[in-house]
């Protein structure tokens, strides 16, 4: 059984969605300036430190809040 998970939407050119087939965790990326990006995962430990990585708070200044709810989506998959 494969569960999808929203982590972001902010039109239909950019989004993350996130999708958990068993163990595996697949996290695909659709923005309007790289098309879509596929990264594979084995464990939510994975998920969470190329979250760190790709999410910086520096390029998120004055939008923490969106940073937050972005992290705390990733956490709940």
């Amino acid at each position: 059984m494969i569960k999808k998970h929203l982590i972001y939407k902010t039109d239909k050119y950019n989004m993350l969605n996130v999708e958990v087939h068993g163990k595996t965790i697949i996290a695909r990326e659709i923005s309007d300036q790289w098309g879509e990006e596929c990264h594979t995962f084995l464990s939510r430990p994975e998920l969470m430190h190329w979250a760190q990585n790709r999410f910086k708070p520096e390029s998120f200044q004055g939008r923490e809040e969106e940073l937050a709810e972005i992290m705390q989506n990733l956490r709940d998959v």
